[in-house]
């Protein structure tokens, strides 16, 4: 589930996202910002996501689109930083998130490829 807040002031547009930028809501949350983003295209737009708790590969599309809009973000913790820092540096490294790297949970010790402990 996403939650949206929006306002529109002198200052420009501020859209507070909350939850899950995943699956439908995605296309939601596009059809949206284009809609109102149109009304005032060249307003400032910042986009809080303080409080998303998941980005999947679309949303991370969204947000990619909403950058080269001229969108401004905000975040908090570690991984929606990344993924903020991926959006901008996207040329070299794509957005979207790899974990392949990950072989154990964490604080579990890693075991050589192919092999027991």
């Amino acid at each position: 589930m996403l939650r949206v807040s929006f306002s529109d002031t002198a200052g420009g547009q501020r859209w507070s996202l909350y939850g899950r930028l995943a699956g439908p809501w995605v296309d939601e949350l596009r059809l949206c910002w284009r809609q109102l983003r149109a009304r005032a295209p060249r307003a400032r737009a910042i986009v809080d996501l303080k409080d998303v708790t998941y980005i999947d590969g679309s949303g991370e599309e969204l947000l990619s689109e909403m950058q080269t809009a001229g969108a401004e973000f905000v975040a908090a913790g570690v991984e929606n930083k990344h993924l903020l820092a991926s959006l901008k540096d996207k040329d070299k490294h794509p957005p979207q998130r790899r974990l392949e790297h990950i072989k154990a949970p964490c604080g579990a010790p890693e075991t050589p490829e192919g092999g027991d402990q």
